[in-house]
């Protein structure tokens, strides 16, 4: 399961954490130094694909020189995203490192990438008011 806690900090300021101490800080978009929600949205489908591609491309044989990504979406209502899309920036070592990674960056979209196949399908979000 997973769990994260968000909350107000004493500045006025939000921060998301999570059981293994790591946190980030959450505001809106003409605030420095903070991720707005819909910016974490799209880090979280990146973050799904790249930390999946990159170890079974290297379990492969194929360590990738760089490895890296957009993700980016635009509202198309003040309230809902358009389609997501995710840009991959490599360098690759080779040919077959090419075919490897091509192989692989497809089956973790397709089929193994949690975040981005819960927004293709469309997760039910509940709330629970206390």
């Amino acid at each position: 399961m997973a769990n994260v806690r968000v909350e107000r900090t004493g500045d006025g300021g939000f921060r998301a954490t999570n059981d293994r101490g790591a946190e980030v800080r959450i505001g809106s978009g003409d605030e420095d130094g903070v991720f707005t929600p819909v910016e974490l949205l799209l880090a979280a489908a990146g973050g799904c694909n790249i930390v999946t591609v990159e170890p079974l491309t290297a379990q492969r044989g194929h360590r990738l020189v760089r490895l890296a990504m957009t993700v980016q979406a635009e509202k198309v209502e003040s309230n809902k995203l358009g389609p997501v899309t995710i840009t991959y920036d490599v360098e690759l070592p080779s040919e077959e490192a090419d075919k490897v990674y091509r192989a692989v960056a497809g089956r973790v979209h397709e089929k193994y990438c949690t975040v981005g196949r819960s927004l293709e399908e469309g997760t039910e979000v509940r709330l629970e008011l206390p």
